[in-house]
């Protein structure tokens, strides 16, 4: 088989890329040991936040205000192309305090954030509550950022794996990558459960596991998972409309009427989801919106998300093998950073300089954040 691009990895990274790359004229091959969108994509809440968890300005603030920029537009061309509805929420995000602590440390981020010609608005208690009526009286107050939003994660993942196939990208499942065939300094084959591939430029956006993809290729790539817990709801009755994030959890209601409650943090393996991860989760969600304690309970699942030593995702390629390219380490902003990670990757290997990704290269030195 012979391919211009062999993508490793079908989550919404991987398959962002594809549909950019094909949308290039390239023909593109995306290689998933399991099936498309079957681990952290599947796992997100979907949350578009590129001011909300962030604490101070830099690379990582600008690339994820580029990306976020791009969804609207995204999301038409999607709906065009496949049909499919990523179902784009646009009512803007809380960030919740409940000390006064915690208020003073928001206000001053709304205060850099302004400063970027960003909306970020500190209110009130009473404030709050006029906004969002069912909140809990004993919070502090809260940072109302309109710009940041949020999809379905499943729904995104199914139209950029859609229109990748309607651009003529291969997708295929039940793929592991057993070994990488370096000779003269460059990928010359990928031996898989799914047979021998020889790509002219290969791109690892396998989550977690592009630590050991790069490892076969000869190479060093600090990545590992961080496991996140979650569980869904059904409210008697619509409670908020805005996505609510407070300090120990975050609450996200979709157009079905779900509401996420997420996410954990653990450097776990176990795939499953404890009690105690629940027990946590559903003390802080009731803190905040105390008539959640009535909805009916749906489902729990969780997940694992790729982190770096310092906190910044590997974007670009590497020095070695020469025809090998990273895209991954993207922690809790994978759904978020799809849009800006896929295009910008496809001009990356379509040979355009791409001066956002310096601050990103895998190559960089790192440390600890």
């Amino acid at each position: 088989m012979n391919d211009d691009v062999v993508v490793i990895g079908g989550g919404v990274i991987g398959c962002s890329i594809a549909w950019h790359l094909t949308k290039k004229g390239f023909r593109v091959t995306v290689l998933e040991q399991d099936r498309i969108g079957a681990h952290a994509s599947s796992a997100a809440a979907g949350m578009l936040g590129a001011q909300v968890e962030m604490a101070y300005p830099g690379p990582m603030v600008d690339l994820c205000l580029a990306s976020r920029a791009m969804f609207p537009a995204m999301r038409e061309q999607l709906l065009a192309e496949t049909g499919l509805d990523i179902e784009l929420n646009r009512a803007g995000l809380l960030r919740l305090a409940d000390t006064e602590e915690e208020a003073s440390l928001l206000q001053e981020r709304a205060r850099w954030q302004q400063q970027l010609g960003e909306r970020a608005e500190w209110l009130e208690k009473r404030e709050l509550k006029d906004l969002e009526p069912s909140l809990s009286e004993e919070l502090s107050g809260g940072l109302f950022l309109p710009g940041d939003s949020q999809v379905s994660a499943l729904r995104l993942v199914r139209a950029l794996a859609q229109a990748a196939r309607l651009g003529g990208a291969q997708l295929v499942e039940g793929a592991k990558v057993n070994s990488i065939r370096v000779e003269g300094g460059r990928v010359v084959s990928l031996d898989t459960a799914a047979g021998i591939y020889r790509p002219d430029q290969v791109v690892a956006a396998a989550g977690s596991l592009n630590g050991l993809l790069v490892r076969m290729a000869g190479g060093a790539l600090p990545v590992f998972p961080v496991k996140g817990e979650s569980f869904a709801l059904q409210p008697r009755k619509p409670l908020f409309t805005r996505t609510l994030f407070g300090p120990n959890c975050y609450l996200v209601p979709k157009a079905d009427g779900q509401v996420i409650v997420g996410a954990t943090e653990k450097r776990d393996m176990d795939p499953g989801v404890t009690l105690g991860a629940v027990h946590s989760l559903v003390r802080a969600a009731v803190k905040l919106v105390p008539e959640l304690e009535e909805g009916e309970w749906l489902r729990a699942w969780s997940g694992f998300r790729p982190a770096t030593p310092d906190g910044l995702p590997y974007l670009g390629a590497m020095s070695s093998p020469g025809n090998l390219y990273v895209a991954g380490g993207h922690f809790r902003n994978g759904i978020l950073l799809s849009a800006v990670t896929g295009k910008s990757m496809a001009d990356l290997i379509a040979g355009e300089s791409v001066p956002m990704l310096e601050p990103f290269a895998p190559d960089r030195p790192v440390s600890s954040a």
